[in-house]
């Protein structure tokens, strides 16, 4: 059976778990290829566990590939911001209706954006505006205050560095690899160097794919 990012349910028969971009109805919910999120109540919680995420402030969820999303995950997104400038709280802003002399300014920050081949654990509550890496670890009930960089396994509240997954050579190399980014036949061929973490392997078709690219930019074909 090929891999198929396509299908609803990435393990035939299981229907606790789903490729995710297969059931989002919010445009603003954006997910990548072989994303999945396990639920044994209800797969469609997912979106109900998106937040305060209001069509006027426009912010978007992004998520990439390969990324693994336990039950109870939670993103909390700009519209459950509360202004923290003057002397109270109260989103008047919001209320607009009934207080027509405050000007319509949305409280918007960045989008909410998580990387490729992300783990966030059980229960863990992301915040607005945060940046997770690519290959980061959220541990279970984990609140993420603050962006999380690629490879670093986080947890807590408010979610600490615990520790990085590999050391800073192996984490640019994985950073340049971007193995999620191949075509599906050259992933199944070499999917077990990727789960072995096999460098020989992947520094070799690294560099293969380097002198083919630079081959093809010196063709005559390529101007």
């Amino acid at each position: 059976m090929e891999p198929n990012p396509d299908a609803l349910h990435p393990i035939p028969g299981v229907k606790r778990t789903v490729f995710l971009k297969n059931i989002i109805r919010n445009p603003n919910i954006l997910v990548g290829d072989f994303t999945y999120y396990d639920d044994p109540d209800d797969i469609h919680n997912f979106e109900k566990n998106v937040l305060y995420h209001f069509d006027f402030i426009g912010d978007k969820l992004i998520i990439g590939k390969f990324c693994q999303i336990a039950t109870g995950v939670k993103f909390i997104m700009n519209g459950g911001n509360h202004p923290l400038g003057g002397f109270s709280s109260f989103p008047f802003i919001i209320f607009q209706h009934a207080w027509p002399e405050v000007p319509f300014v949305p409280n918007r920050k960045k989008d909410t954006v998580i990387g490729n081949d992300v783990w966030i654990g059980y229960d863990a509550t992301i915040l607005p505006g945060i940046t997770i890496g690519d290959g980061a670890i959220i541990g279970s009930k984990a609140v993420v205050t603050r962006d999380v960089a690629p490879y670093e396994i986080v947890g807590g509240n408010p979610a600490e560095v615990i520790r990085k997954r590999f050391d800073d050579e192996t984490i640019d190399f994985l950073q340049r690899l971007q193995w999620w980014d191949w075509p599906i036949e050259k992933i199944r061929t070499h999917v077990l160097a990727i789960m072995q973490g096999d460098r020989k392997v992947l520094d070799k078709l690294m560099k293969s794919g380097r002198k083919a690219h630079q081959q093809s930019r010196l063709s005559p074909d390529s101007n």
